[in-house]
């Protein structure tokens, strides 16, 4: 067994210094804030109830009655003090949070983090509106799409590295980067360093999942779950992933992309049951 990083082996670059020149005024508040919300027990303990009494609820009461679940005897027994790394395909913009949500309804405590695009959730000051109502700023740290401030990204990965090591983190990542946006669900784009990057510094469990179902209207997902339209929603669990070979190579892009590419793989098999599953549904 690969032996766990700690958080005291662990040099956490901070971006509000780093970005001191790149970010906007109105993006370093908004990291400042919701950085706070981690170092405040009060904040930090109010943000984790409303994520799971308010937040995991209504997600699930507007998709409930499309989601079916498969594969849950695989899902470990997690601690609350537990991090976890939840790996998925990206094809809506609401995958993690469908997951997360009816993972949360079988005793997931952890605080939820999922990084996000700067773009609206972090120049906007309606983007941080949205962030707190829907998803209790889970939506932490933001990436830079940006090439002259690409270089921030590699801080934002540590900073979930750093907070996955402090413990009780749930960070949910796509191995992909980006949305997949054709009509096929069961190919990938390329496989992102990124993720590998996070997994191999905080070496948590990490659990794969593929899901299958959402479409990005809100609105015509959430109607289409009241009136029996919409399309059976799949969410396929895998074991955590076997990876400790990789975690004991040394920290480089090349290790970082093998590690992403292993997820993909893995969640390329959870797509293939999907698929079988699907045949079989009404």
């Amino acid at each position: 067994m690969v032996p766990p990083t700690t958080s005291q082996d662990f040099k956490r670059p901070d971006l509000l210094e780093l970005g001191s020149d790149r970010l906007t005024p109105i993006e370093r508040a908004q990291i400042r804030f919701i950085r706070h919300t981690f170092e405040s027990e009060p904040l930090d303990h109010a943000v984790r109830t409303c994520q799971r009494l308010v937040g995991s609820r209504w997600i699930t009461y507007c998709t409930d009655r499309l989601t079916h679940l498969h594969g849950v005897e695989r899902l470990p027994e997690l601690s609350p003090d537990e991090s976890v790394i939840c790996v998925s395909n990206h094809r809506s913009f609401f995958d993690l949070y469908i997951i997360t949500a009816n993972l949360v309804r079988r005793g997931l405590q952890q605080r939820i983090i999922f990084p996000v695009r700067s773009e609206f959730f972090y120049d906007q000051p309606l983007g941080f509106v949205v962030n707190g109502a829907m998803s209790f700023f889970a939506m932490y740290p933001p990436i830079f799409r940006d090439r002259s401030r690409a270089a921030l990204n590699l801080a934002s990965l540590d900073e979930l590295a750093y907070r996955l090591l402090q413990g009780g983190a749930f960070v949910g990542i796509h191995p992909e980067g980006a949305r997949k946006k054709d009509d096929d669900p069961y190919t990938f784009l390329p496989a992102q360093s990124g993720v590998g990057r996070v997994i191999h510094k905080a070496r948590v469990r990490v659990l794969p999942v593929f899901i299958n179902g959402l479409i990005n209207d809100i609105a015509q997902q959430i109607k289409s779950n009241f009136d029996g339209t919409g399309s059976p929603i799949n969410i396929v669990f895998g074991s955590p992933l076997e990876i400790d070979d990789l975690l004991a190579k040394p920290g480089s892009p090349k290790t970082y992309k093998a590690i992403a590419e292993r997820c993909l793989e893995v969640i390329g098999e959870l797509g293939q049951e999907e698929q079988a599953i699907r045949r079989e549904q009404p």
